[in-house]
């Protein structure tokens, strides 16, 4: 991190902490979002992919971007953008792999509630829009402190691959 002292012209001095992610700027302007991700993760190894489970219709992979550790998503191999589109095998298998991703993540890491969900379309927040993929979010008493109410960072305590491997063995 760099101080105002350091870096000439980044503003006044002020009582705020700032946390500089250049990186983030990629995924803002849409970098790299060139194809489907979802449609990619498969053919790599699950340790590349962050793949915990592979069904026939579906497979689960952490999400790069977690909201608490252990966030996963639920997505059908097949390319598809609307829950309607889905055929009743897939739509099955898609809804035993969000039990089995609850149970998982109480097993493996004592979740105690979950938020669960689809945005479907980008306007109704879909980061990608093109392929449907279900959130399971693992919650606990307490997960939501300071930081991302007052200061908009999330702390994660565990790596997506040290997470990825403890749910994969508990799968």
């Amino acid at each position: 991190m760099t101080s105002v002292e350091e870096q000439p012209g980044a503003g006044m001095p002020d009582a705020w902490q700032r946390i500089w992610m250049p990186e983030r700027m990629a995924y803002i302007k849409g970098e790299g979002k060139e194809g489907c991700a979802f449609c990619d993760i498969p053919s790599m190894s699950d340790e590349d992919g962050l793949v915990v489970a592979r069904g026939v219709h579906v497979y689960v992979v952490l999400n790069l971007y977690p909201y608490n550790s252990g966030h996963v998503m639920v997505v059908p191999f097949r390319h598809v953008a609307d829950y309607t589109e889905l055929s009743d095998a897939e739509t099955d298998e898609l809804a035993a792999h969000t039990k089995k991703s609850m149970q998982t993540l109480r097993d493996a890491s004592g979740a105690q509630g979950f938020n669960i969900g689809m945005n479907q379309g980008s306007v109704a927040g879909a980061g990608i829009a093109p392929h449907l993929h279900q959130h399971v979010v693992p919650r606990w008493g307490g997960d939501t402190n300071f930081m991302p109410v007052v200061a908009r960072t999330k702390v994660l305590p565990q790596l997506l691959r040290e997470t990825r491997d403890m749910l994969a063995a508990a799968w």
